[in-house]
């Protein structure tokens, strides 16, 4: 088993900030290689209080105001306009980064792209729908209306 500190929120696993064992190969494969996770070690406990208070700085400062942005963004759909080809094909797919542009575009606020959850690869021009975890006990589903760009 390893001992890490995770430096970006990993799905199913923990926040930027913790420290958590996992097996060795899920350590040396997946999340040092792409930047995910730190060795443990003494001094790096000192990195987890910089991580942990950028993080709280990145948070909304209350979950009211985490609230008022959901309910924002869960009542207008979002256009978001990519390349694509006449058979509404998309020229590559959508990505989180994406979205996350979209809805500051929209005047909807700005949200972390590390925070938006695409249900499945989007890879023509239609209705979909992504979710984004504003806080701790407050999530919002996005309607997003991909178009192709003219």
């Amino acid at each position: 088993m390893a001992k890490l500190i995770l430096t970006h929120e990993v799905t199913g696993l923990g926040a930027a900030g913790d420290i958590v064992e996992v097996k060795n190969g899920y350590a040396r494969n997946y999340l040092l290689p792409r930047g995910f996770a730190l060795t443990w070690t003494k001094g790096g406990e000192k990195q987890v209080e910089s991580i942990k208070a950028a993080r709280t700085a990145r948070e909304h400062a209350s979950v009211e105001a985490a609230q008022a942005q959901a309910a924002a963004l869960s009542a207008a759909p979002v256009r978001l306009e990519v390349k694509a080809g006449n058979s509404g094909r998309l020229f590559g797919t959508v990505k989180a980064e994406d979205v996350a542009k979209a809805v500051e575009a929209a005047g909807l606020g700005s949200i972390d792209k590390r925070k938006v959850e695409l249900p499945a690869h989007i890879k023509s021009v239609g209705k979909y729908q992504a979710n984004v975890r504003l806080h701790d006990d407050v999530s919002a589903v996005i309607d997003l209306n991909v178009v192709a760009a003219r």
